[in-house]
């Protein structure tokens, strides 16, 4: 399992990106385009690691939820 941020893009609709795995990023017109996309890069991501013989880094992320006031 994989943890990922989605963000609001600037020029309308989302991005998202794995941090987990350096580069790993997508986007989408929708949230729930976003979310489909998004898996399949990171699909796609591990899949070209194992085609090469390279190790699958493993899920890094540590949330933590800071509230400004």
């Amino acid at each position: 399992m994989r943890q990922v941020i989605i963000h609001n893009a600037e020029e309308g609709g989302y991005w998202a990106d794995c941090s987990s795995l350096p580069g790993c990023v997508s986007q989408g017109e929708t949230y729930e385009e976003t979310l489909v996309n998004i898996k399949e890069a990171i699909e796609l991501y591990l899949e070209s690691l194992e085609s090469r013989g390279l190790p699958i880094p493993e899920e890094t992320f540590e949330r933590v939820v800071v509230i400004e006031v």
